[in-house]
């Protein structure tokens, strides 16, 4: 199979703090977990899931431990119709977890237990297994993780654009200084600028990629280095979507909802967005179909949620 749709990179399992501003060291607090994870994952989850009815195809590339947490993770993906052929089982090393810190100030923190999720290596990337490819979907949490996972996503990308020179190469910083020194990240992700069709950066990511202050100049900068759209992702206020031809941006709202668990939301936005992308919708209408995905993420727990594609049409419908 080669799937139309790839993301590629850490797959893991999380653990989440059931009460805010409980420090991990602090003794016999709660976690709440498994939840299969991993930000190029909960992507292509949400693209498979969104996907389905328009009959757009979606596969990961990534190695998990042969144990019960990677299991869960395969199963996962399964269960929403992501191919699973090319995640490599290994039994050298455990699935890569994550425990997550809930801050009341809307901050986390993260401790990595790296295991697997840093295996991904180019070895892993078929040519074959991109013959049909139209979206490449990278992140930057892929780059910084391990050397090997870095250049996976380099030879993806150049392989995709063999396989097909128009495909959509699209990009969140993701931008995790826990894993690698910041500068390095920076670097590494001004790479991937060159080849990116569409970039999906937090304000403060945005800031960091362009080197000047203020999300929206930072934008304005960044869509002269290569992307061909710039959706600056703004959480519960929406985004903001930039283009060569609308250089102050075009705002779309968001939803409001009552938030549960906003892990994974901005990676289950960009995953819709793909979607209507292909799909050929006008920029607004891919704006709110994913801004509607993101927040009925953040009504669930856990990073990969069972909404389906007559949900989001549904919250849409109510909202206009």
């Amino acid at each position: 199979m080669s799937p139309d749709i790839i993301s590629l990179g850490e797959l893991l399992v999380e653990f989440m703090r059931t009460e805010k501003n409980i420090p991990h060291g602090f003794l016999g607090a709660t976690y709440r977990g498994p939840f299969p994870s991993g930000a190029p994952a909960i992507y292509i989850n949400s693209a498979a899931r969104m996907g389905e009815k328009l009959q757009l195809t979606t596969g990961f590339i990534g190695v998990v431990g042969k144990d019960e947490f990677g299991k869960c993770i395969i199963e996962k993906l399964q269960n929403d119709n992501v191919d699973t052929s090319q995640i490599r089982i290994t039994e050298e090393l455990t699935t890569g977890i994550a425990f997550n810190q809930y801050n009341s100030d809307g901050s986390r923190k993260f401790i990595f237990a790296k295991g697997a999720a840093g295996e991904t290596s180019p070895n892993d990337i078929k040519a074959n297994y991109l013959k049909h490819i139209k979206n490449l979907h990278i992140m930057g949490s892929s780059l910084s993780i391990s050397e090997k996972s870095k250049n996976a996503c380099y030879k993806a990308i150049k392989i995709a654009k063999e396989m097909n020179p128009d495909v959509v190469i699209s990009f969140d910083p993701n931008i995790r200084p826990e894993m690698l020194e910041l500068e390095i990240i920076l670097e590494i992700c001004k790479q991937v600028l060159e080849t990116t069709t569409i970039l999906f950066p937090s304000g403060e990511e945005a800031e960091m990629l362009a080197g000047v202050k203020g999300s929206k100049k930072a934008c304005q900068k960044l869509i002269e280095m290569g992307p061909k759209i710039i959706v600056l992702k703004q959480g519960k206020e929406g985004c903001i979507i930039f283009t060569p031809d609308k250089r102050n941006g075009q705002k779309v709202e968001g939803f409001k909802v009552i938030e549960r668990d906003p892990t994974g939301a901005g990676d289950s936005f960009g995953g819709a967005f793909i979607i209507g992308f292909l799909a050929g919708w006008e920029l607004k209408k891919i704006a709110t179909f994913a801004n509607a995905v993101g927040a009925l993420k953040v009504q669930s727990f856990g990073p990969m949620p069972n909404t389906t594609y007559d949900d989001v049409i549904e919250l849409m419908e109510k909202n206009e």
